[in-house]
């Protein structure tokens, strides 16, 4: 808390004894300006967000930036500003009210209990697809030592193959992704983080012919159709990459036929293979992949109680 405020409520408490009104209305209206720049700030995304969503934006640029807390807040800390760091946030919220992602803003996301740098072109971790790391993760630990070669398909920023990496450091993990930038972004995280993993520039509708080597392959891929576009937020269309999120409306499994059939030649016999979905395709992979002969393919639900992850094991 500012020296200076800190002062003033030493001071203001003080002087209850002789105020005219209750201290509670004293408060209310202490409250009432201190917080008119934090309403004046999550207001102004309300045209791109609801207010609670509003709200959690403006809470996490200002927790990133200058570390405060909702208490902080409350007890007028955005009122306290320096000039620089008043300029430092003018700066940033205009780039939120220009839609680009808060994630983008502050140059990285949260995913599985670190912090993964991010940058436009670059997918933004979301905490669903933490379930495929947890997965994996299970899987690669209850696996021989020898038999936890992990490939992650798209990996994006990396998270999900360092993540796996970091859970599991015995294993030999391997991550694709058809984005240079990507790629250079997965890199850095992965050093930063110490995790141990070969990053490979491939397009996974075009995968190499390759012997059962895999014990994992795992992949978050394009889903979403085009004409879905509607429902999307500003945010999310402008800024981040297209070629990590959509595929044509008339093929909306066509990145899953394709690594499954790569996987059907790369996974060891009892491999597994770990998606993450369309909530509305969900039960049609699951489907196709039976019909391709996987093993017995299982539909899961993700932290919002949608269908989101299937997976199958090669016999």
């Amino acid at each position: 808390m500012p020296p200076l405020f800190a002062f003033s409520l030493f001071y203001f408490s003080a002087l209850f004894a002789f105020l005219p009104f209750p201290p509670f209305y004293f408060f209310t209206l202490l409250l009432f300006y201190f917080f008119m720049s934090y309403n004046s700030l999550w207001r102004s995304l309300t045209p791109l967000y609801d207010p609670d969503e509003a709200k959690a934006v403006v809470r996490t640029l200002l927790d990133s930036l200058f570390g405060m807390t909702l208490t902080d807040i409350v007890c007028g800390a955005v009122d306290s500003l320096s000039a620089a760091d008043t300029q430092r946030l003018s700066a940033a919220m205009r780039r939120l009210e220009a839609a680009e992602p808060v994630q983008y803003v502050l140059g990285s996301a949260p995913f599985c209990r670190r912090r993964f740098a991010v940058r436009p072109g670059v997918l933004i971790p979301r905490p669903e697809t933490e379930w495929l790391v947890q997965r994996a993760t299970v899987a690669a630990k209850g696996r021989k030592a020898g038999n936890r070669r992990i490939l992650d398909i798209g990996t994006g920023s990396g998270c999900i193959a360092i993540s796996i990496a970091l859970e599991v450091p015995e294993a030999v993990v391997e991550a694709w992704d058809i984005s240079p930038q990507a790629l250079d972004v997965a890199r850095a995280n992965a050093s930063d983080l110490g995790a141990s993993v070969t990053f490979t520039l491939a397009d996974a509708l075009n995968a190499p012919c390759e012997e059962a080597t895999r014990d994992i392959i795992v992949s978050n891929p394009p889903y979403i159709c085009r004409r879905e576009h509607a429902a999307m937020s500003p945010n999310v269309l402008r800024h981040e990459p297209h070629t990590a999120l959509f595929v044509p409306d008339d093929d909306p499994l066509l990145f899953y036929r394709a690594i499954a059939l790569y996987a059907r030649k790369a996974l060891r016999p009892g491999g597994m293979l770990l998606f993450e979905c369309n909530t509305l395709y969900a039960a049609d992979t699951a489907a196709m992949l039976r019909t391709m002969g996987f093993d017995d393919p299982a539909v899961h639900d993700d932290c919002f109680g949608k269908s989101r992850f299937v997976e199958a094991v090669v016999t």
